[in-house]
């Protein structure tokens, strides 16, 4: 099998992050200093203050990038080897967007209590833990029971990242179709991580009425289940009561949001929405309905995850500055108003004067948006005292 370009890549690199030293070890000073016996004087002074290992080591600007490899991207469960080269992505936009220094585990047990001992014990080293690709519906417990046993941020970059950006797109497409947040109805196709976080997210950002569907129809209130998640989710949604299937979740609807599979929503479907709908199709590789076919069913506002389309919804605006203002504040935790604020940070990078129906999010690359999500964040750290510096 002949390699791609993006595998020759991969191949040229060889690994696409790498150690590199900051402190001269050169001469025989120099190794004194930084190793023995200097080195002893920095483990003592920790010992005596825990703290100090923030302020002694590179513990304050480091994350772990976690995954058990069980749903990467949108390859599924193809292992901790396979998934490692994502998570060497995501250190390399750590550090080319925030200045974070992150570093790839992968870890080979889909136990959801070895994971969390396992991430457990690692808490010493890090500053902050992104869990990534791990599978529903065990990631909503690994995040729930880490967030409340470590003492450092825990954030699930697939759910909590993925809501943020899609609260920053909502955001600046509500100010487009002139429609108040508080007064739309939202259809959510896909209730795995993505799903789920998104819509309990725009709840809080608001929103009152949200309807989950699932590959068996709406998420309602008659159907017995056997996964917490979907029940739980059947209790705080679905206002109308409705029963059926998409083509009855989504008439009426002002918003669609789609984490589920390629071409699941017609055109047909799309011309029942509301007025003015906005339709965010994120499903990787094949969006649910293509950028095209759902202008041309009337949606006022249309995002993908696709770079090929105007309006790409990417996570990458995200998670890079929300743990550069964590870690610059030395918060405890990645709260609900510290990811309402990254949202917000994000839409107010799009000017008025920029803001069209083709361009409501800043590109990943802007770093002017960065910048904003660590500066919104930090606020909201303050104002809610998780900070502690």
């Amino acid at each position: 099998m002949n390699d791609t370009f993006a595998v020759k890549k991969h191949r040229e690199w060889n690994g696409k992050v790498e150690v590199v030293p900051k402190s001269p070890v050169s001469t025989l000073e120099e190794l004194s200093v930084a190793y023995t016996p200097g080195v002893a004087e920095a483990c003592l002074a920790i010992k005596e203050d825990i703290n100090e290992s923030y302020n002694l080591t590179a513990r304050n600007n480091l994350v772990a990038i976690i995954t058990d490899g069980t749903a990467i991207l949108g390859l599924g469960n193809i292992g901790p080897e396979a998934g490692m080269p994502v998570m060497e992505g995501k250190a390399a936009l750590f550090k080319a967007y925030a200045g974070v220094n992150a570093f790839p585990i992968c870890i080979r047990t889909t136990d959801t209590e070895e994971i969390i001992k396992t991430i457990k014990y690692l808490e010493p080293t890090f500053g902050g833990i992104n869990l990534e690709d791990i599978a529903a519906p065990r990631c909503f417990e690994i995040e729930t029971r880490l967030k409340q046993e470590l003492d450092i941020p825990v954030f699930h970059d697939d759910q909590h990242g993925t809501a943020i950006v899609v609260g920053a797109a909502l955001i600046n497409a509500l100010k487009i179709v002139k429609k108040d947040i508080k007064d739309i109805k939202v259809c959510i196709n896909g209730p795995g991580a993505a799903g789920t976080a998104i819509g309990k997210y725009l709840l809080k950002m608001g929103v009152k009425d949200v309807v989950w569907v699932d590959e068996h129809g709406i998420v309602d209130r008659y159907r017995t289940y056997t996964n917490k998640n979907l029940e739980e989710l059947s209790k705080i949604s679905n206002a109308d009561n409705l029963t059926g299937k998409l083509k009855d979740a989504i008439k009426d609807r002002d918003l669609f949001v789609g984490v589920s599979v390629g071409n699941v929503l017609s055109k047909e479907l799309v011309k029942t929405m509301a007025h003015d709908a906005i339709v965010f199709a994120l499903a990787n590789p094949v969006p649910e309905i293509s950028y095209q076919d759902a202008k041309e069913a009337g949606a006022r506002i249309v995002g993908t995850g696709s770079s090929k389309n105007p309006n790409q919804i990417n996570n990458v605006l995200v998670f890079p500055g929300v743990f550069r203002g964590a870690l610059e504040v030395r918060a405890s935790d990645i709260n609900t108003e510290m990811m309402i604020a990254a949202s917000y940070g994000i839409a107010a990078t799009v000017s008025e004067e920029e803001l069209n129906e083709e361009y409501i999010l800043p590109y990943a690359f802007n770093k002017k948006a960065h910048e904003n999500v660590v500066k919104y964040v930090k606020e909201a750290a303050i104002k809610t005292k998780v900070n502690r510096l």
